[in-house]
């Protein structure tokens, strides 16, 4: 039995992009928990969450990663209709760069047979 990358990117990726959109806007940009998580979709109490490391701890971004989700943080700061346009940009990054097949390799390793992808070992 395996996860399909969906469900990958639902249970792992997507919550840590979050988690760090989440800490940029609200420490960087200075955007309350309620601001933040209306952007983002997501609930004040899950800002506070992510913000206290009490979810999206089992993956770590990359420093390239990282770096992506700051450009999307300073974007959706001055634009926060952009919040959808920049997290498919982002999950596409992460795609394109084999990101997204590490974290699959680590929680999900049977399906990297049926995938095609060529994760670095």
């Amino acid at each position: 039995m395996y996860l399909l990358p969906q469900e990958i990117e639902v249970w792992y990726i997507i919550p840590a992009v979050r988690k760090e959109l989440a800490k940029l806007l609200t420490r960087k940009y200075e955007m309350s928990y309620e601001k933040a998580g209306g952007i983002l979709g997501i609930s004040k109490a899950a800002v506070s969450q992510y913000l206290s490391n009490k979810r999206a701890n089992k993956i770590k971004l990359t420093p390239e990663v990282k770096k992506e989700v700051a450009k999307s943080a300073k974007v959706i700061s001055e634009n926060p209709k952009l919040a959808l346009t920049e997290m498919q940009r982002i999950l596409k990054f992460m795609k394109d760069h084999k990101c997204s097949c590490e974290v699959c390799k680590k929680y999900n390793k049977d399906v990297i047979n049926f995938c095609g992808c060529s994760p670095k070992y």
